[in-house]
């Protein structure tokens, strides 16, 4: 390695960063890079999903449980985390859907959010910032405003007019935005556990999946091949215990099948301020050509 390098992800809730691009960044700890995930909000709002936790004094004590679950995720992955210390404005059902509630993450102004993780992007100093598209990944307003906040802080954080007061300017190299839900993935998936004579935990799921709703297969352009780790994301996953079922279907595919026939995990590249070839199979790839010159 010629170089120790720097990745920052940024997610919504607690969570979010064992089911999104974790094997990746435990593959980028094993081979001595550093990793920091920044977490914006508490989760305080997200609904138990594990039955087995489906209980009063559980809910009670949401604050407090998410928080322990996050620091034995981080260190199943091995990786740094910060809070950035928003509310959760929790998932709006409903129609019409209700107002979000006061003083939530998604109604705070993108700015006031962009300048506090400004302030971590300079202290941590990452080449490599990865975060979600317009979308969100899902139409979450956490998810979507948290797009928001790491599209701005990515082109603030170098800029010595923007945030003054948020510590020397420090210009990371390359945006990313996670995909992990390609249509083409799960018919992939699907196919290999009916070829092994296995239910698939898929099928109900393609069948509803319109061709409006769009496959972001052909906005990838990178694949981090990283299935030797992918029982670290199962176990950083299941240290979200109040928000993982162990027997969804999340853990239904064999690991030696997944990593047989799909041991990625996909993103875009958003912005780049370095040199690449596309595809690409590295997040860091023309980073360090970059800040060895």
């Amino acid at each position: 390695m010629a170089e120790k390098l720097r990745l920052m992800a940024v997610h919504a809730h607690p969570d979010d960063e064992s089911s999104k691009g974790a094997a990746t960044m435990a593959k980028y700890v094993a081979e001595g890079h550093e990793v920091m995930v920044v977490t914006l909000t508490g989760g305080e709002r997200g609904s138990i999903l594990n039955p087995a936790l489906d209980r009063p004094e559980v809910l009670d004590n949401m604050t407090e449980l998410r928080r322990a679950e996050m620091a034995e995720a981080a260190r199943i992955l091995g990786i740094r985390h910060r809070w950035l210390g928003y509310v959760d404005s929790g998932l709006p059902e409903g129609d019409p859907l209700p107002p979000l509630p006061e003083g939530c993450f998604a109604l705070v102004p993108t700015e006031e959010a962009a300048a506090k993780l400004v302030e971590v992007v300079r202290e941590f100093r990452p080449h490599v910032i990865v975060t979600y598209d317009e979308n969100g990944g899902y139409p979450h307003p956490d998810h979507i405003k948290c797009h928001e906040v790491s599209v701005v802080a990515f082109d603030a954080a170098g800029d010595p007019d923007r945030f003054p007061e948020a510590g020397e300017p420090w210009t990371p190299l390359k945006l990313y935005y996670s995909h992990g839900f390609s249509r083409k993935r799960l018919q992939t998936m699907h196919d290999a556990m009916l070829a092994r004579g296995m239910e698939s935990p898929y099928e109900e799921w393609l069948k509803k999946w319109t061709d409006d709703k769009g496959d972001n297969a052909d906005r990838i352009t990178s694949r981090v091949e990283c299935g030797e780790y992918f029982h670290i994301r199962d176990d950083a996953l299941r240290a979200h215990a109040t928000q993982i079922d162990p027997d969804s279907r999340w853990f239904a595919i064999p690991l030696d099948l997944q990593i047989e026939i799909w041991p990625f995990e996909e993103y875009e590249l958003a912005r780049s301020l370095v040199d690449t070839t596309l595809p690409e199979d590295d997040l860091f790839a023309g980073i360090n050509e970059k800040v060895t010159a």
